[in-house]
């Protein structure tokens, strides 16, 4: 069996045709398959780092208790009132954790129409000033949690004998990781001489 693909001669290609057209190329299927199947590249993991693991398995821990309460609660009509703390305490944890890995690729929500009007020089400035500010920032919040868990880290859950030490050093980590990537970030765009405030179509999302 043989198929036919078509192609269009341009005006002046050839002498024996006329103008426009079409010329069919005999292929066999086994050709016309191959030309649909396209080698995928090789996985490249090197732009994830360990916020983005953390995120993706707390995301998978959170999705399997709210399927465990869908099942218990409208299938076995006996839910496990467990599941609904374990999945708000992961939501918690996935927020905290998720938002590291926003500053690592500047994703949160920012404000960059006024840097279209100002020069070069104060917008490196002003772009500058944020960067230590939001790092800053993301120091003392980091701080705060500390002492947080000073008070009331050794608290239990309501449902579950436990602790909920692992809900409090979750958002820890996730604040000393967010200022970590936000001095990165601060030290990059520093080095680079602009940040994504000042160029947002310079940057694909891929981070630092």
């Amino acid at each position: 069996m043989t198929s036919y693909v078509n192609q269009s001669v341009p005006h002046g290609a050839g002498l024996q045709q006329p103008p426009g057209e079409e010329h069919h190329i005999q292929i066999t299927p086994e050709e016309l398959a191959h030309s649909f199947v396209d080698e995928a590249p090789p996985a490249d993991l090197s732009p994830y780092a360990v916020e983005d693991w953390a995120t993706v398995a707390l995301f998978w821990l959170m999705a399997g208790a709210v399927f465990l309460q869908f099942f218990t609660r409208y299938v076995l009509n006996d839910s496990l009132n467990w599941t609904e703390e374990i999945a708000s305490y992961c939501l918690v944890a996935l927020v905290f954790i998720g938002s590291a890995m926003c500053v690592r690729l500047s994703r949160h929500i920012q404000v960059d129409i006024l840097y279209r009007f100002l020069p070069d020089a104060p917008g490196r400035l002003l772009s500058t000033l944020v960067d230590v500010i939001r790092t800053a920032f993301f120091v003392y919040l980091t701080q705060l949690i500390w002492r947080l868990i000073e008070v009331v880290g050794d608290e239990t859950m309501v449902t579950v004998q436990l602790s909920k030490g692992f809900l409090y050093y979750a958002v820890l980590a996730g604040c000393a990781l967010m200022a970590l990537r936000s001095l990165q970030v601060t030290i990059v765009n520093w080095r680079r001489g602009y940040s994504v405030l000042e160029k947002p179509e310079a940057f694909d999302g891929t981070g630092v």
